[in-house]
């Protein structure tokens, strides 16, 4: 926040920022605004879209906080604690009241952030104040906030990745049966379609949807579970009746819209809860760090490129150069969003019995970046998928170079069927095949297999059916009526709940 205070506080250390930097003096930074005296997560200030922004915000946090403590004074109303209307109408007037100056100080006073944002929440509804936070602990409003807050996170990713589904879908649909080289080990092998490549692509990030929506859909609450998960102050407070209680669990349960929450749990639910869900989001990146390597490479063979915008700038240095910038940065941060999955996982394992407090640093920082990179990542991949450029020709000229080699066979079979013999053929192929290799390797020439092949007379049965046997679409199999399978039987049943979503822009800021 900007407030004097702020800013009297970052006057007061521009003399240690000069000490550190000696080309810096205190009078060059009295103009510089405060927010750039500090360290910005690029996440947020250069990628994140405002959705997943705002999701991981502190006024998102703290304003859940003050709703999860509305939600638990009004179903202990309801149980017959005595709680006043008035006391609930203050909380539920106040709830994005927040004096964040005040809960700064607070914690400085205190030393416990949550308890800081009691006493300030009590100041904007006082009469409240003696039943905020009754009978719970801190990881009441601290975890059921990360749980909302994942839950949340998943509900804003899971439509954009059905857009990019979409998109691509839509992409390999158009191109179903456009004939391209395909590869294994980099090797052209044979002939697929550009199509079909994209299906492949889709497939996996289809499997990602199933993936974030059975985490999603499987997050439970922490509910109202006390110190050490027994509810031993909750059963205090309603005279020890174990009815009341569960009744009081459910009721705060549905108030946060989760349909079950844990039934055991230590003073956190498990940690094993941020290691499914990163999971799923580190699953989610490795697909599309794949999907963005393809297109790097295809835009490196110069066949498919990303979006190239008018005055979109190439290389500083090789002006034509159009460098791949944006699949360049989904792979980038597909590999943050990757590593991730490292820190739950090591959270999770050393979890002492009901709980150490360790894990509440890391936590902070891992399961944001998560959401964050995924959202950068998948609107990105959106911008990507929405303009993908083909080049036919350049991909033709690629397959002519390639294709003679894969059509030995096709010859072979043509010639006995005019009556040739088939080991007199393979003897031919392998001496114009060898010809041909010579003249590409040794001399930098061209592929001209097929001209010393309508050269050769002992070839001369098939010399007017060679158009036929070398069209290019006779080699890719039944990749159209695959795609076209494909994406009526799994692609649109799986992104339908989706559809209301899948016409919005793929623009990006930078």
């Amino acid at each position: 926040m900007d407030s004097p205070r702020n800013r009297q506080n970052y006057g007061s250390r521009l003399s240690n920022i000069s000490k550190v930097d000696v080309n810096v003096s205190p009078l060059d930074l009295n103009n510089v605004p405060p927010e750039h005296l500090k360290y910005r997560s690029p996440l947020v200030s250069r990628y994140a879209g405002p959705e997943m922004a705002y999701n991981f915000s502190e006024m998102k946090k703290f304003t859940t906080w003050r709703k999860l403590w509305t939600w638990l004074a009004k179903a202990e109303r309801h149980l017959g604690l005595d709680i006043t209307e008035e006391q609930i109408s203050q909380m539920e007037q106040n709830i994005n009241n927040i004096d964040f100056e005040r809960a700064t100080q607070e914690e400085k006073r205190v030393r416990h952030d949550v308890m800081a944002h009691v006493h300030t929440f009590g100041a904007c509804c006082p009469s409240a104040l003696p039943i905020i936070h009754l009978g719970a602990t801190s990881a009441y409003v601290g975890d059921n906030t990360d749980l909302i807050v994942m839950r949340d996170g998943f509900d804003i990713l899971l439509p954009k990745l059905a857009r990019c589904i979409q998109r691509l879908s839509v992409f390999a649909e158009e191109y179903k049966s456009q004939p391209c080289l395909s590869y294994t080990h980099l090797q052209p092998a044979q002939l697929t379609t550009v199509g079909k490549r994209a299906c492949v692509w889709v497939q996996d990030l289809l499997m990602d949807v199933r993936n974030l929506e059975t985490v999603r859909n499987n997050i439970r609450f922490r509910g109202v579970k006390g110190t050490t998960g027994t509810q031993a102050s909750f059963l205090s407070l309603f005279d020890g009746s174990d009815e009341k209680v569960e009744i009081l669990d459910k009721l705060v349960t549905e108030a946060a819209g989760f349909k079950k929450n844990f039934l055991i749990c230590g003073q956190t639910y498990s940690r094993k809860v941020d290691v499914d869900c990163l999971s799923a989001l580190a699953s989610m990146g490795s697909s599309v760090h794949k999907i963005c390597t393809d297109i790097r490479l295809l835009a490196s063979f110069k066949e498919v490129e990303e979006p190239f915008e008018k005055e979109h700038s190439g290389s500083v240095g090789v002006s034509y150069k159009r460098n791949p910038m944006r699949t360049e940065r989904c792979c980038a941060l597909s590999r943050h969003l990757m590593c991730l999955i490292q820190d739950p996982l090591m959270t999770a394992s050393v979890q002492w019995m009901e709980r150490t407090l360790d894990d509440s640093a890391n936590r902070r920082v891992c399961l944001a970046e998560a959401f964050l990179t995924a959202d950068i990542v998948l609107s990105t991949l959106h911008n990507v998928s929405d303009g993908l450029v083909v080049y036919p020709k350049v991909i033709d000229r690629r397959i002519r170079q390639e294709l003679p080699f894969m059509a030995t066979d096709a010859i072979v079979k043509a010639m006995i069927k005019a009556g040739g013999n088939r080991q007199e053929c393979l003897e031919q192929i392998r001496s114009i095949s060898q010809e041909a290799g010579i003249e590409i390797k040794q001399y930098g020439g061209d592929n001209d297999f097929l001209e010393r092949i309508r050269k050769s007379s002992f070839f001369q049965p098939i010399h007017n059916c060679l158009d036929d046997i070398f069209d290019p679409k006779n080699f890719i199999g039944r990749a159209p009526n695959q795609v076209n399978r494909f994406l009526e039987e799994e692609v649109k049943p799986n992104i339908v709940t989706y559809a209301n979503i899948i016409d919005d822009i793929a623009e990006l800021d930078l």
